[in-house]
């Protein structure tokens, strides 16, 4: 999955200050992308064939200290209207509007299952990434899924990913966070995560940040789809063959 919701937070994210100009190039290769309701009306041609995970969730700015006074911001209805995959919103356990964000997470996974949508939750840290450890996320995913998330996305820890995912009873998705140092460093956080027991990963900054966004989400691909290690990924990066 591409990532590509920032602006709903960040605003105008480097390298992604226009969606459709950096989106476009990179739809082919994702199997779904990430966005909300405005970058899908004003940066996503109709006739783009790859399915919309719809963030739904909103409130709070980069601006405020504390980013987990997030609501409902957009509604099912009109997820359907526009033929969304899936909805997404954020929950902060732990936060100080961790209550207000896990009832959102219940109301809309009641409203996913009368539309036949189903629900991502996103476990978000705010600015406290020190609390990506397996302890929190092995919580926040599980309860998560209690609620009714159909799939998860969290971030990846070293060491004990794996039993986060042996509790998590729904598919996890593993975040790519900010841009990391190296192209290699982004492969070997989603081959990691794969090994682990991850089904997927959602990537944005890793892929658009980066100075070859075409090739680096085509060496994404490689390490999901074809189990490639990160070192044959970065070949694939660089413009070889994924592996069949």
């Amino acid at each position: 999955m591409l990532a590509a919701d920032h602006g709903y937070f960040l605003g105008p994210t480097r390298k992604i200050e226009i969606p459709r100009k950096t989106l476009e190039p990179l739809l082919p290769y994702a199997d779904a992308v990430m966005v909300t309701r405005g970058v899908v009306r004003t940066s996503i041609d109709p006739g783009a064939n790859v399915p919309i995970v719809l963030r739904v969730s909103g409130g709070a700015s980069v601006l405020n200290e504390d980013l987990s006074n997030e609501k409902i911001t957009t509604s099912m209805r009109e997820a359907v209207r526009l033929n969304a995959s899936a909805v997404a919103l954020s929950i902060f356990v732990g936060a100080p509007h961790e209550h207000e964000s896990l009832v959102n997470l219940g109301h809309l996974v009641d409203e996913g299952e009368e539309a036949g949508l189903p629900v991502l939750a996103v476990t978000a840290v705010g600015k406290e990434l020190e609390k990506r450890d397996a302890r929190y996320l092995g919580l926040a995913t599980r309860i998560a899924a209690e609620f009714g998330a159909h799939f998860v996305k969290t971030y990846y820890c070293d060491p004990e990913f794996d039993k986060v995912v042996e509790g998590c009873p729904v598919p996890l998705v593993v975040a790519g966070g900010p841009k990391l140092e190296t192209e290699l460093d982004a492969l070997e956080l989603a081959y990691n995560s794969i090994q682990a027991g991850a089904a997927g990963v959602d990537m944005g900054r890793n892929i658009w940040q980066s100075s070859n966004p075409v090739g680096m989400i085509r060496g994404v691909r490689a390490v999901v789809h074809e189990r490639a290690t990160p070192k044959e990924a970065l070949d694939v990066l660089k413009g070889g063959k994924a592996r069949k």
